[in-house]
């Protein structure tokens, strides 16, 4: 279980200077207006859409196959809407790492927690499922204001960055546990824990299985099936999202009944 201690000291070497100059300019722009931030995000989000042709062409092609129905104007707005998303999702990382959230909590709508209580008053542990969004970072740093959650996450492969993420994320989560410490992360969860697990998409390897998505078969991950199984815990799903209006909202579903594969 990775968790903050006096003995965790950050990798200083020189090597690994222009990636903690990085991690200082996010740090800063934690600290700019959140207004402001938004702004950025949709300016950054535009550049990337250009600047990342490759995955540009992912997403054209994954909008053409779950929106055969649509045209090619309104598939375009949908593209240009998640890279704006995905740069506003990048100053809410450093917001949620660094920064101060009160602005987000304006307009916050929360809904269905009592899922979550329901299932530890009955003294199991709860593996709360959601999907791999661009509001991911900031969504469950809010959720940790209404249940003690754990994380499960892949860690980086630079060591700066990686006790950044670490770090950042420990100011509001109970835990973090790398996808390595499975046996930790289990043994979380029997004694009562609440784990939050995101798993991706088309995983390269591990435990994998293919199930309709947008009516196509998609590869993914059995883990939250495996984590169940082994741990016994409850599982819900959480949907969350940032509205039009700028607010978010944090859905919890009722615990499933069985768990699918």
């Amino acid at each position: 279980m990775t968790q903050d201690t006096p003995a965790d000291r950050p990798p200083l070497g020189l090597r690994h200077w222009p990636t903690w100059a990085g991690i200082g300019a996010m740090a800063l722009l934690a600290r700019l207006p959140w207004v402001v931030q938004r702004g950025l995000g949709r300016m950054v989000g535009a550049f990337l859409r250009v600047a990342l042709p490759k995955r540009r062409r992912v997403a054209e092609r994954n909008l053409a196959m779950c929106f055969p129905e649509l045209d090619d104007a309104a598939r375009e707005a949908l593209l240009r809407a998640h890279f704006a998303s995905l740069g506003i999702g990048l100053f809410e990382v450093t917001r949620a790492w660094w920064g101060s959230i009160a602005p987000l909590r304006r307009g916050l709508v929360v809904e269905g927690v009592e899922h979550i209580e329901a299932a530890r008053a009955q003294g199991r542990g709860v593996i709360v499922v959601s999907g791999h969004f661009t509001t991911l970072e900031i969504c469950g740093r809010l959720m940790c204001d209404y249940v003690p959650l754990a994380g499960m996450y892949r860690p980086h492969a630079e060591p700066a960055m990686e006790w950044a993420v670490k770090h950042g994320r420990l100011r509001y989560a109970q835990a973090m546990f790398t996808k390595f410490e499975v046996r930790p992360a289990v043994k979380y969860l029997k004694q009562g824990g609440l784990l939050w697990y995101a798993p991706d998409q088309d995983p390269s390897r591990g435990d994998t299985v293919y199930v309709p998505f947008f009516g196509r078969p998609a590869h993914s991950l059995a883990s939250t099936h495996q984590l169940a199984r082994l741990s016994g815990a409850a599982v819900v799903a959480f949907q969350h999202a940032r509205r039009p209006d700028g607010g978010y909202t944090l859905r919890v579903l009722p615990v499933l009944d069985a768990i699918p594969s």
